[in-house]
Order: structure tokens, then C-alpha cells, then sequence
């Protein structure tokens, strides 16, 4: 059986950015987190960040530094939600929200790496939007 146990971010400071996305979810950071690796428990799957001396930041949409990976958040109030993220640190680089109010927004954490707040639940998708 296989189960997901962590997805891992590598990082140039491990407690700054799980901090920023304790922030972002509400969920504490993993006890015994330090320098070289900081968790934050989601169930059965922990959102690691791992230190990386070299750390190259990715530049969306830029494909010489891809992202390599993005983290998808379903909100319920997408505005008041962004000023929460904006205030913490990320910056705002695309907005995919139509005119129903469904869609998502692209924006960065301190260090470069994309995440998503999207309003989409209950929104059913057709091949028209």
C-alpha cells in the first residue's frame, strides 16, 4: 500500500516559511521543528519545509526557473482571503476569477513559490467556462 506521508519545499529559512503558511492555513507548526526542517500536520500528510543552502527561487511563469510544484487553497470569500495573504507576505501575479466569481489567483510566498486560492467549490466546469 502506498500512502503520502509529507510534501516537502525546499527553502532557505525552514521556520520563516512554515510560519507564513501557518499563517495562511491556521495550523501550528509541527513541535520539534528547527532549522533544517519545519512541518505543519495536515491529517495523515505533513507540509514539510526543508533548508537548501543553495536555493534557487522559481520564477512563475518563467520557464527557466519553473515552479515545480504549486499548492491549490479552496476558499469560500476569495477577497478577504487575499488581503489576509497579501498581508502576510505574498504577492498577487495573475487573476483567473470570471465574472461569475469562480476561478482562482496566482499568487507567491516570500521566497518565490506559486500557490493558488481558487473558489470553486459547488462550481461545476463545462467545456464553455
Amino acid at each position: 500500500m502506498l500512502r503520502l506521508t509529507d510534501f516537502i519545499i525546499d527553502c532557505p529559512d525552514t521556520m520563516k516559511l512554515a510560519a507564513f503558511y501557518s499563517e495562511v492555513t491556521g495550523r501550528p507548526i509541527k513541535e520539534g521543528s528547527h532549522e533544517d526542517w519545519a512541518g505543519i500536520i495536515f491529517g495523515e500528510v505533513e507540509l514539510a519545509f526543508i533548508r537548501v543552502d543553495d536555493y534557487r527561487a522559481p520564477r512563475w511563469p518563467d520557464s527557466e526557473h519553473p515552479k515545480q510544484f504549486h499548492l491549490d487553497f479552496e476558499v469560500d470569500e476569495i477577497e478577504s482571503e487575499q488581503r489576509r495573504v497579501l498581508d502576510l507576505g505574498a504577492t498577487l501575479q495573475q487573476d483567473f476569477i470570471g465574472p461569475n466569481g469562480y476561478g482562482w489567483r496566482v499568487y507567491t510566498d516570500p521566497i518565490g513559490h506559486p500557490f493558488c486560492l481558487c473558489r470553486n467549490k459547488g462550481f461545476v466546469w463545462t467545456d464553455q467556462a
